[in-house]
Parts: C-alpha cells; sequence; structure tokens
C-alpha cells in the first residue's frame, strides 16, 4: 500500500485540501492519503482557531465518504508540538509491513520554501518522498489581515514563490495539480463577516460549521 500524508491545521479544512489529496491519489498512485491536523505547530500562532475536536470533526465530516482519505490523529494525540519527523517515523511502525516504498509527504509551494527549517529535514528528506503542490492565495478581495496567523520562531510566513521549484535543497515531485485559490483564513474571515462561503468548504463541512457556529462565535 502506498501512503501520503497531508498536513495542517484544516482550520478549516476545504476543498483545496480535498482537491489535492484527490491528485496527489490519481496522478501519483497512492492508495492512501492521511490528513494529519496539527495539535501545536512550530511554524505559525493559530488566530481565531477551532478546537481540536472540532478541526478533526470537520476533517471525519470531509473524508467519510471517500475510502482512499483517512484522518490520522497522531498528532493532537501526542500533545504539544507537532512535528513531521516525528510523525512519520510513528506512521513507519504503524503500516509495518504493508507499506510500499517511501511515505509520500505533501506540501504546497509557500511551505515547502522554508522547510529546510524543519526539524530534522535532511532525514525527513530521506524518509519520505517529497511531493511539492503549486499554491496561489487569492482571496477575492476580501481583507483577512485581522484573521491570519501570525508567524513564529524564525519562520516568515507563508510566501507563494514558483523560486522554490528551482531551488529546492531535496531530491522532489513537482505535482502539476489544478489550483484552486481558496485559503482556510479566507474561510474565516469570511464566516465571521458574512460573506459568502458555503461553496468553498464540503457540504458536510458547512453543516459542521454552522451548527457549531464555529468561527461566527468570534466576531
Amino acid at each position: 500500500m502506498k501512503i501520503a500524508i497531508l498536513g495542517g491545521t484544516f482550520n478549516p479544512v476545504h476543498i483545496g485540501h480535498l482537491c489535492l489529496a484527490d491528485e496527489v491519489a490519481t496522478s501519483l498512485g497512492y492508495n492512501k492519503i492521511l490528513f494529519v491536523p496539527v495539535n501545536v505547530p512550530p511554524h505559525k500562532v493559530l488566530k481565531d482557531a477551532a478546537t481540536a475536536e472540532q478541526r478533526v470533526g470537520m476533517l471525519r465530516a470531509a473524508t467519510e465518504n471517500d475510502e482512499r482519505f483517512e484522518v490520522e490523529t497522531c498528532e493532537i494525540d501526542r500533545g504539544g508540538l507537532s512535528y513531521t519527523i516525528d510523525t512519520v517515523k510513528y506512521l513507519y511502525e504503524k503500516y509495518a509491513g504493508s507499506l510500499e516504498g517511501k511515505i509520500g509527504l505533501i506540501m504546497g509551494q509557500e511551505i515547502a520554501g522554508e522547510f529546510y527549517k524543519w526539524k530534522g529535514a535532511d532525514e525527513l528528506a530521506k524518509l519520505t518522498t517529497i511531493i511539492i503542490a503549486h499554491r496561489k492565495l487569492d482571496t477575492g478581495g476580501v481583507d483577512t489581515t485581522a484573521f491570519e496567523n501570525k508567524s513564529a520562531g524564525n519562520y516568515t510566513g507563508d510566501v507563494v514563490s514558483d523560486d522554490v521549484f528551482e531551488n529546492f535543497s531535496y531530491d522532489f515531485i513537482n505535482l502539476e495539480n489544478q489550483v484552486l485559490p481558496v485559503s482556510s483564513t479566507e474561510i474565516r474571515t469570511r464566516v465571521a463577516t458574512n460573506k459568502a462561503w458555503k461553496y468553498l468548504v464540503p457540504q458536510s463541512v458547512f453543516e459542521y460549521i454552522c451548527e457549531g457556529k464555529i468561527y461566527k462565535a468570534n466576531v
């Protein structure tokens, strides 16, 4: 079985995440895409975050009808800061005997630009097949400033640059994916400011957010 992981805050999960997972599974032949919600990210301070339970709940709602997708909660279960190197080692143990090849590590180009700062980056690059997806951040004219996450430590934040595909220091797959200009920050902003957002997430996630009054309570 070929497994790839897609980590993130998923605050909330949206159609861009699902399209990316679908692209990796379809184009690169991965049987299972594991969505790994972070507990506490070392590179950012979360703004207006849903609880860990809510983020997992939204992920389960979004992925329940696709057998290729699965929610892996090991980072939340571990607690504390979440490091991908720890997650990858855990998954090699969990799936020992059933894995085909290396675990795929999916990341957007805005994340890849600072991959070298990650804990155990060199080892992580050897343990995984790095898959870099193209990203385009476009808020559709909505001012998201008040809802953006702040960078932590020596990270500079999400910067989309095509230079990463030329300057990345490790072996990687350049994923020719469909680029959807949607972000979790934009969705949180739209929910809180009464702007349209329904079709930026799966219907099940839309209902979950509405029923739980997530993000709306932060106004």
